[in-house]
């Protein structure tokens, strides 16, 4: 192998050195220079290797697994596994390709799940399946330096007769959600417009008592007006007899008039009457007559 004088780590990387084969350290993004042997140097010249590692978040796809559920159902399965180097050293020692060994983690994972799950649980929740798989990868990644961020089902396909009767059922069910909400809409129309006639006849009723009740008071102010009028014309009666007879009580000659009006009056009507005779004889008079 050549050898390495000097080197550059890129950011977000780190580089493992080794020298002669033996790892000697973590080198940190950045240029590393090596010394150079002389030319009458004596010293043996050191073979020197930088491997950099990526440290970056990165993904990984495990694609079209088919694998048999508990129910004997073959279904094709994709994840997306999210990932990090955490531990460079270990990433690079411990296993001959990290990538490759999350890969197999993954489908071991996929596999131990899916296996233990009838079709039914599988389709009820799909991200139980991200969750046991991240869990599961995320636990033996660790010991090879790696960190599991996330892991999801990408895609999740069944046979094509399975297929026909899922999107048949899937068919059936919005049909059934539909005139679901239909009944609901239709529920709802029947208890507003029953609300409204309700409201309608509550304001019907309360117009027929506020009807009533002015009916009833214009009545009784009506009356209260009338009783009010002939009181008062009692009283100007009253007080224009009083004010006649203060009148004739001071001036006699007004009774003497008052007495001559009253009994001409009562002439026109047909009465007959004998001045200058005293009462007896007038009533004796009046009875021969």
């Amino acid at each position: 192998m050549a050898t390495l004088h000097d080197t550059v780590v890129p950011h977000a990387h780190v580089g493992l050195l080794y020298e002669d084969g033996v790892f000697q350290g973590v080198l940190d993004p950045g240029k590393h220079a090596f010394p150079r042997p002389g030319l009458f140097s004596f010293t043996p010249e050191v073979s020197r290797r930088v491997e950099v590692v990526d440290l970056r978040e990165r993904s990984l796809t495990l694609k079209g697994q088919e694998i048999l559920t508990a129910d004997k159902v073959a279904i094709r399965v994709s994840v997306l596994v999210y990932f990090k180097v955490v531990e460079p050293e270990l990433a690079i020692h411990a296993v001959a390709s990290y990538e490759d060994r999350i890969y197999e983690d993954v489908q071991l994972a996929a596999r131990r799940f899916l296996a233990s799950r009838n079709l039914d649980d599988i389709l009820a929740d799909r991200n139980e399946i991200s969750e046991a798989v991240r869990q599961t990868v995320r636990s033996s990644a660790t010991t090879y330096g790696v960190e599991v961020l996330r892991a999801d089902v990408k895609d999740l396909v069944f046979p094509g007769n399975l297929r026909q009767i899922m999107n048949q059922v899937l068919e059936t069910e919005r049909r059934a959600a539909a005139r679901l909400v239909a009944a609901e809409r239709e529920a709802q129309t029947r208890l507003v417009n029953a609300q409204a006639d309700r409201e309608l006849e509550r304001l019907q009723t309360e117009a027929e008592h506020e009807r009533a009740r002015i009916s009833a008071e214009t009545d009784a102010l009506q009356a209260r007006v009338a009783a009010e009028a002939e009181a008062e014309r009692v009283r100007l009666v009253l007080q224009a007899d009083l004010e006649v007879a203060q009148a004739m009580a001071d001036n006699p000659s007004l009774a003497k008039l008052k007495e001559l009006d009253t009994m001409a009056r009562l002439a026109a009507g047909g009465a007959r009457f004998i001045v200058g005779v005293e009462g007896t004889a007038l009533q004796g008079a009046i009875s021969a007559s």
